[in-house]
């Protein structure tokens, strides 16, 4: 079942953050990802959101979404974002099709 990797994440570094977007990419491709959002215009229609920079990540399934999080390859860039940012993340499980 499909599985996303949702985050909201606020920049606060931006100097430092630059590696982390130029390198990502290439590890989420890696095991299976694909953005579906990337910090696009948020447009809030009810309550107070709070999004800044929001990204969805698809992954095939949650074992690929955690393979990619736990991952070596990806490790130096999540402690990277962490010095950098401050930021909520999550993964969600798809619906499976009816």
């Amino acid at each position: 079942m499909t599985a996303y990797l949702i985050a909201n994440i606020t920049v606060t570094d931006p100097e430092r953050y630059s590696p982390y977007r130029a390198q990502v990419p290439a590890i989420i491709a890696q095991y299976g990802g694909r953005y579906l959002v990337r910090a696009g215009t948020v447009q809030p229609l009810e309550g107070k959101l709070g999004f800044d920079r929001f990204v969805v990540i698809e992954f095939p399934s949650l074992e690929a979404a955690k393979r990619f999080y736990e991952s070596p390859e990806y490790a130096p860039l999540l402690q990277l974002r962490v010095e950098t940012t401050r930021s909520q993340v999550a993964f969600v499980e798809g619906h499976p099709p009816t």
